[in-house]
């Protein structure tokens, strides 16, 4: 465990623990609004990984624990196929050049930017989304917005990616009228796909930690299958409290971050 820094370098069985609990939390945050990867690379940057690597880890963890919550979305029959065939290829394409255009970025630039996007992130998330929408999530437009929405913020994700499930549901939100549950379960196919493809150069960038993985994936494949299910059973109401808890918490950590 090499990777390790300080305290954790010592105590390196407790930093896996730390971080399968973080992969838990950030796997049921995510399966409801998005934005799992706030705990994620925040977790990753705590025992020292440096910067690249820490977003490869959080797509490797990402990815296959996302595979849950769509699977119990899919059989709410949540999913419009319309929608997801339309702009999967898209979501893919950005993400690609996101993380991509990610790799030439010296490591300490990196970091100071993620401290400037986390908040930036947080301010997205904190719009009313009081908006009426269409029960039925209306698609008018969608030949033109689903593969610009999808670019666009697959780029993001791989660029810098904590947040894109959560961005994803507030643009279909506004832009293609779905009520948030329909929003947060269409978001996971983009978020998967947005994910494969930043994965992909990132392994290919040798930027992925393969000894770790394997406990983290299952902490994030167990909070996406109970959030999803949650989501599910509860609605939009229980999406929106979700989303506002993800904040509060990733706006304190960020604040014990820069002052300490």
């Amino acid at each position: 465990m090499e990777f390790l820094v300080g305290f954790w370098s010592d105590h390196w069985i407790f930093a896996i623990c730390i971080l399968t609990l973080i992969a838990f939390v950030a796997g049921f945050v995510d399966s409801v609004a998005g934005g799992g990867g706030l705990f994620l690379v925040p977790g990753f940057l705590l025992v020292g990984l440096p910067p690249q690597v820490a977003l490869g880890q959080e797509k490797v963890v990402s990815t296959l624990g996302t595979v849950a919550a769509i699977r119990n979305f899919i059989r709410d029959s949540q999913a419009l196929w319309k929608v997801i065939l339309l702009g999967i290829p898209f979501s893919l394409a950005g993400s690609y050049v996101g993380a991509r255009t990610v790799l030439f970025i010296h490591p300490d630039i990196l970091e100071k930017l993620l401290l400037v996007l986390i908040p930036v992130g947080i301010i997205i998330f904190l719009v009313p989304k009081n908006r009426p929408v269409q029960e039925d999530a209306g698609i008018r437009g969608s030949s033109f917005l689903v593969p610009l929405i999808c670019f666009s913020v697959g780029f993001y994700d791989g660029f810098f990616g904590p947040g894109t499930g959560s961005i994803f549901v507030i643009v279909f939100h506004y832009a293609l009228k779905m009520n948030l549950l329909t929003a947060s379960a269409n978001a996971k196919f983009f978020n998967l796909s947005s994910n494969v493809g930043a994965l992909v150069a990132f392994v290919m960038a040798d930027k992925v930690i393969y000894q770790i993985a394997a406990p983290l994936v299952i902490g994030n494949i167990v909070g996406n299958h109970l959030g999803s299910k949650l989501a599910i059973r509860n609605g939009s109401g229980f999406v929106r409290r979700v989303l506002v808890f993800s904040m509060i918490v990733l706006f304190l950590s960020l604040l014990v971050k820069t002052f300490y």
